[in-house]
C-alpha cells in the first residue's frame, strides 16, 4: 500500500487521483494520444501498480478525465462572469475567458478526449457542458433585456467558435482578444450606459 502523505486516507486518495488526472491531461495535451498508465503514473510520481489502485484501466482514467475537464471549464467561465459587477461586462468576460481556456490548451484536451475516448458518456458530458456554459450567458442577456436571450447567446458563442479557429490557426491570443472586444464592445457599452442611466435618481 502506498505511503499515506495526507492527514486522512480519503484526502490521500483524492490527492493521488488529482495527480493522476493532471498527469493524464498534460500528456494528452502534449501528444493528442491516449497516454499509457505507466506514463501517467511516472509523471504523477507513482509506481504503475499504484495507479491501478485509483483507476482500473486507461479507459477508466480517460472517462474520469472527461468528467473532470469539462466541468472545470464551465466553472472558470462562471467565476469570471461573477467577478464582473456590471451585467454588460459579463458578456465580454464570457467570451474572453473561453478564449483564454482555448489558448491554455483545454480545448485541445477536449478534442483529444473525443478522439481517444469516444463514448456516449463523452457525448452526454459535452452536451451538458454546452448547456452549462450558455446558461449564465443567457441569464445575463435576459437581465439586459435581450429580445431573444437564447438566440443571442448562440450568436455570441459563434464568436467564441470562430475565435477558437483563429487561435488554432496560429493567430496570437492578444490579437484575437482585440478583435472580439472591438466587435462586442459597442453592444456592451450600450447596455453599460443603459444600466448607468437606470441607476440615476
Amino acid at each position: 500500500m502506498p505511503r499515506i502523505t495526507a492527514p486522512t486516507v480519503a484526502e490521500h486518495r483524492a490527492a493521488q487521483q488529482r495527480a493522476l488526472l493532471d498527469a493524464a491531461r498534460t500528456l494528452l495535451a502534449r501528444t493528442g494520444e491516449a497516454p499509457s498508465m505507466a506514463d501517467v503514473a511516472a509523471l504523477a510520481g507513482l509506481a504503475r501498480p499504484s495507479a491501478y489502485q485509483y483507476y482500473k484501466s486507461r479507459q477508466d482514467l480517460l472517462h474520469a478525465l472527461v468528467l473532470d475537464v469539462f466541468p472545470r471549464w464551465a466553472q472558470r467561465v462562471e467565476e469570471a462572469m461573477r467577478a464582473q459587477p456590471e451585467p454588460a461586462d459579463r458578456i465580454l468576460a464570457y467570451v474572453l475567458t473561453n478564449i483564454a481556456l482555448v489558448a491554455e490548451g483545454e480545448h485541445a484536451v477536449g478534442n483529444a478526449l473525443a478522439a481517444v475516448a469516444p463514448s456516449e458518456e463523452l457525448n452526454t458530458q459535452s452536451a451538458i457542458m454546452h448547456s452549462q456554459l450558455l446558461d449564465p450567458l443567457v441569464g445575463t442577456l435576459r437581465e439586459l433585456g435581450a429580445e431573444d436571450p437564447a438566440a443571442t447567446a448562440e450568436l455570441i458563442n459563434g464568436i467564441v467558435h470562430t475565435a477558437t479557429k483563429q487561435l488554432e490557426s496560429g493567430t496570437p491570443q492578444q490579437a484575437v482578444n482585440a478583435r472580439v472586444t472591438e466587435l462586442l464592445e459597442p453592444y456592451v457599452r450600450q447596455h453599460r450606459s443603459e444600466d448607468a442611466g437606470e441607476q440615476q435618481p
